[in-house]
């Protein structure tokens, strides 16, 4: 005697979700796409910096755990400062918006204090009151140094973020 079970599926309901299969897997592969997209695209902070040779007024990138001056890209002098470049178009990847915003450089002192940190793990010995004196920055043009803690040097440090005549805010750019 011949038993026929119904809960077996036949051979035309697996043709009718043929279809419905390779739509999921399309989607399932579509999806996978854009996750790997975001991923290389969000590889986290940039370990380098833009700096800025004084003598050869260009900009260079190093590392950015380099505590500046450091050396320059012409000879052993260290005159390579941090250049905080921002992009005017509100797109880091419009070179032709970039604009230094300013330039910065530690004290002899802070910077010896930052590099000892560094390479012992601990904290710096000298306060955050007495590293923002320590800290000096200027615009590209201007020869001058200014203390970040004079009104000065927080004007630097804050004018470039307000929006430019296109009412777009500019952002810092990495390279």
């Amino acid at each position: 005697m011949l038993v026929v079970c119904e809960d077996e599926p036949s051979l035309e309901m697996t043709r009718a979700n043929a279809p419905k299969l390779v739509f999921a897997l399309l989607l399932f592969g579509v999806a996978g796409f854009f996750i790997w997209r975001f991923v290389q695209e969000n590889s986290g902070p940039s370990e380098k910096a833009f700096f800025y040779d004084l003598s050869e007024k260009q900009l260079f990138i190093a590392s950015r755990k380099a505590v500046p001056p450091i050396k320059g890209i012409n000879d052993s002098a260290e005159d390579g400062v941090t250049a905080v470049v921002i992009s005017t178009s509100g797109d880091p990847k419009d070179r032709k918006s970039w604009k230094i915003a300013y330039l910065e450089k530690y004290s002899p002192e802070l910077k010896a204090a930052m590099e000892k940190a560094q390479n012992t793990g601990e904290a710096p010995e000298i306060g955050r009151g007495l590293a923002q004196k320590l800290r000096f920055v200027r615009t590209e043009e201007d020869p001058a140094w200014h203390s970040l803690d004079s009104p000065e040097g927080e004007r630097i440090v804050s004018v470039w973020a307000t929006p430019g005549p296109n009412g777009i805010t500019p952002i810092v750019c990495t390279p």
